[in-house]
């Protein structure tokens, strides 16, 4: 009797525990094989490089494809943007010289949501990433 009780506590405290978080990171597996926070965060690295990248490349992970997609429509927003207010004199100069540290920001912030498992959506190109995302069907 000693025995039995001494191997069930070490199963329902430990082994349980320790068998959910390898659920969790079987969950996580993409088909580039990275886990997929990381492959998230990839895909912001390089901007609507390697959002195109892994686009094209993951082609079953629902959250990788939703960072890529977002990755692609912020970025390449932010530089048509970027692109449009260096044509305007003195006010889009200014406007793109405050532009240009808040873009790092949200760059980095979009990497670590990412990297965190979350989904995080931006107002606007989160919508629009999701919604392609509905059409593409995974």
């Amino acid at each position: 009797m000693g025995d039995n009780n001494d191997e069930k506590p070490p199963v329902s405290q430990e082994e349980v525990p320790a068998a959910a978080k390898q659920t969790e990171n079987s969950q996580a597996a993409t088909s580039s094989g990275l886990d997929e926070n990381v492959a998230g965060l990839l895909c912001y690295l390089v901007g609507v490089i390697t959002g195109i990248v892994f686009i094209l490349l993951e082609k079953e992970n629902r959250f990788v494809r939703f960072h890529a997609l977002q990755s692609i429509f912020t970025f390449a927003f932010l530089f048509v943007l970027s692109f449009v207010l260096t044509a305007i004199p003195v006010i889009g100069w200014v406007i793109s010289i405050i532009l240009a540290p808040l873009s790092v920001i949200l760059w980095v912030v979009l990497m670590i949501k990412a990297y965190q498992g979350k989904w995080f959506k931006l107002p606007v190109v989160g919508e629009m990433a999701e919604k392609q995302l509905d059409k593409m069907k995974t």
